[in-house]
């Protein structure tokens, strides 16, 4: 285990597109959504101590979340827990990490995951992640991770890799396309040469910082305050610097306008938690299709279903086809599960937040 192999965990969202079962008071990182006993957040901490030294590990969060991630992570030290008092996008979050990590080694080999995936494959996620940071602490690159798109999944971002691939499946990145029509992700997994884009980067802190001032007028004046910052103050607190930083996600921000980004195409059994119809298509299913979130059910005539109840509830279902089935508090939403704008129309009344 390398000392020069760090990770930040991205652990600030609010998951609204599972509502009602993440909400902002409780977004889905912090819950246990498929009864193993350990929270998204908490399986992602763990996934990655395997191969990276826990006192490598930081946390990004807002700071609305600080007490569950005290609560869920105690053993991560508070110096690495970095609070965000506003969302300001990814890179903003990144980049503040890249800053305290810096201050330890300007050459740290960082690895930034979100906290809310699905990874089946766990030997193969250590493998691909280790060779990512193998490759870019001997490269000036910036590298994401791809996995192969099965389907023409309109959710996704899809990354469209170069023709000449090395022996680990790394080849430069050619575009970004995000979230595409349904008639172009059809293209692109017809092409064969596209990517799901998994959110899961590895780069050099110091080739990140430095690609980032290029490109990013922004940023030239805000790096080095950053950095003066993870000098002198307490890295629990984000420096007042952070609030006047452009609003802006990771891949927008610097990854489809850098030339030096690379993609490695992995297999680890990835899923993307962000929706119900990607649980739905990515998670493990019964016969019928039926995918059940930690929940007893007895089901007649029914397919293609996503059911989520707390524990000590039991859903008797007849004859729902493509439907979501979940409850969490004081609320119980039945709804077709490609029904999205829908879902968002009742995420947005305030008074179900």
């Amino acid at each position: 285990m390398t000392k020069k192999n760090y990770c930040l965990i991205l652990a600030g969202g609010i998951g609204q597109r599972l509502w009602p079962v993440s909400r902002s008071t409780r977004p889905k990182q912090f819950l246990d959504l498929f009864g193993t006993g350990r929270t998204l957040l908490q399986q992602t901490y763990d996934r990655v101590a395997r191969f990276i030294d826990p006192e490598n590990i930081f946390v990004s969060t807002n700071l609305q979340y600080l007490p569950l991630v005290y609560e869920q992570l105690p053993q991560v030290d508070d110096m690495h827990i970095l609070e965000e008092p506003l969302r300001r996008g990814t890179l903003a979050s990144v980049v503040w990490g890249m800053a305290m990590i810096t201050k330890r080694d300007p050459k740290a080999r960082v690895l930034v995951t979100p906290s809310d995936q699905l990874i089946l494959q766990e030997a193969n996620y250590e493998n691909n992640m280790l060779d990512g940071l193998d490759f870019v602490g001997n490269e000036g690159s910036l590298l994401v991770m791809g996995v192969k798109a099965s389907r023409p999944e309109t959710g996704y971002g899809y990354i469209q890799r170069g023709d000449e691939i090395n022996e680990k499946g790394i080849s430069k990145v050619k575009t970004f396309s995000e979230k595409p029509s349904h008639e172009f992700a059809e293209m692109f997994v017809k092409d064969g040469g596209f990517l799901w884009n998994t959110g899961l980067q590895a780069f050099r802190a110091d080739v990140f910082l430095d690609t980032l001032c290029r490109i990013v007028p922004e940023y030239q004046l805000g790096i080095p305050r950053l950095m003066a910052d993870a000098e002198s103050g307490d890295a629990r607190l984000v420096p007042e610097v952070f609030q006047m930083l452009p609003n802006l996600s990771l891949a927008v921000g610097i990854l489809e306008r850098a030339d030096n980004v690379y993609v490695k195409e992995c297999s680890f059994g990835w899923a993307d938690i962000g929706t119900w119809t990607s649980i739905h298509d990515d998670c493990p299913a019964d016969n019928q299709g039926n995918v059940l979130m930690d929940t007893k059910a007895y089901l007649y005539e029914c397919a293609d279903n996503v059911i989520r109840l707390p524990q000590g509830r039991i859903a008797v279902v007849k004859g729902l086809k493509d439907y979501v089935i979940a409850e969490e508090g004081e609320i119980l939403m039945i709804c077709p599960r490609e029904d999205a704008a829908t879902m968002r129309r009742m995420h947005t009344d305030t008074k179900f937040m």
